[in-house]
């Protein structure tokens, strides 16, 4: 169990098939932008945020190259990057990660993404039944562990047969960059258990995440290991409870019924995810019963794939929230909001103090020691505060 009061590692997230203001909506919209991207990843960076996740799929840039680039513009950023298996090679997979990890300088994490769309897979030339993608990620991963941690794998597999392939290269991290995966079912459970160092759940209620962790956790004691575990959320923290009720209201403002309509037969219809599933269960494509859990709240859902749930509320309230996952087992958050560069501040500025996360200690001096209040950035500067914490004399300035 994860002690409350120890701070969760906590993560942020590149959008990098789009972002936007509305759900459902092109008003304040935001393309694909590489230089945005490295915006987002430069203020995660700064504001203390442990690293990113970059999601996978067609409408995604490839998240390896992405990693790449972002990495030579940020200092600390560790980069939660996917491997899909069926995809490219186990081999080449690991030439992939190994060259990552050492042009980052060991900032690499990877992220395990068996699929759950038929006909997404059926594009990547993948064929398998769900359980069998399973079969088919063992073998993958026994050559590609054998590959990043020992430079060498042979395997006569059902589905891979590989014949003396090396690496040459290892990666910084030894033996390899951590293995993070999340899957529902009781394939994917077997497979964690088995497998991978961090286990991630999407945002359902607290006590359906604990059942989810005890599985898990017994998996793994089965194959004479341990596993932590994360959680995949996003954020809507405002200074009152009334003020992210109403943030939340807003962002599906714009939303139709004709579109959430149209998006929920797609996720029920093209997928067979027991995450998935699990998700759609949560609301039922209704905008009635959106609050599934205290400040747990389903409206990303109606839209969106995949983790479609934020905790929304207060700072304090919201750091209560997590404490609740913290309780289960929960130790790390993936964290996303909209848009992902305001949100990205508002989070650490907001909820970061209430968790016990510090910012990154920078070497610049704000003044020489003298107490002082944003005086709203004109040229006399900011204002002394006084003994009773309100404004006194302006601090000098040039002037200009």
């Amino acid at each position: 169990m994860t002690h409350p009061d120890t701070p969760p590692d906590f993560l942020w997230f590149i959008p990098s098939s789009g972002d936007g203001t509305y759900l459902g909506s092109n008003t304040l919209g935001r393309p694909n932008d590489p230089g945005y991207f490295r915006e987002i990843a430069r203020a995660a960076d700064r504001l203390g945020y442990s690293g990113v996740l970059l999601p996978t799929g067609v409408a995604c840039e490839e998240s390896f190259v992405l990693a790449a680039d972002l990495a030579a513009h940020t200092e600390r950023l560790r980069f939660l990057v996917a491997i899909r298996p069926g995809t490219a090679s186990p081999t080449y997979y690991a030439r992939l990660a190994a060259t990552l990890d050492r042009v980052s300088n060991g900032r690499l994490l990877l992220n395990i993404v068996v699929g759950g769309s038929p006909d997404e897979l059926a594009g990547d030339g993948i064929f398998l039944p769900h359980d069998q993608r399973y079969d088919h990620a063992e073998e993958f991963f026994t050559v590609f562990n054998g590959l990043i941690e020992g430079g060498r794998a042979d395997l006569e597999g059902t589905h891979i047969r590989v014949k003396g392939a090396r690496l040459a290269l290892p990666p910084v991290q030894a033996p390899r960059p951590p293995l993070y995966f999340g899957g529902s079912s009781d394939a994917a459970i077997d497979f964690a258990g088995r497998h991978v160092e961090k286990y991630l759940t999407w945002g359902e209620p607290p006590a359906q995440v604990a059942q989810k962790v005890a599985r898990v956790r017994a998996a793994a004691a089965a194959a004479g290991r341990q596993v932590s575990f994360g959680i995949r959320l996003h954020f809507i923290v405002r200074e009152t409870e009334a003020e992210a009720w109403e943030a939340a209201d807003r962002l599906i403002s714009k939303l139709t019924d004709e579109t959430i309509a149209a998006a929920q037969k797609v996720l029920r219809g093209q997928n067979d995810s027991v995450g998935q599933q699990r998700m759609n269960a949560l609301h039922e494509g209704r905008r009635d019963r959106l609050e599934v859990s205290p400040n747990l709240w389903a409206g990303v859902g109606l839209v969106r794939s995949g983790a479609g749930t934020a905790l929304v509320g207060a700072p304090e309230t919201v750091a209560e929230r997590l404490r609740e996952y913290q309780a289960a087992g929960i130790d790390t958050v993936i964290a996303s909001g909209y848009p992902h560069l305001e949100e990205a501040y508002r989070v650490a500025e907001l909820l970061f103090p209430a968790l016990g996360i510090a910012a990154p200690q920078g070497r610049l001096r704000n003044s020489f020691g003298e107490a002082a209040v944003f005086g709203g950035g004109g040229h006399g500067g900011n204002v002394r505060a006084g003994a009773d914490g309100g404004a006194g004399a302006p601090v000098p300035a040039p002037a200009s």
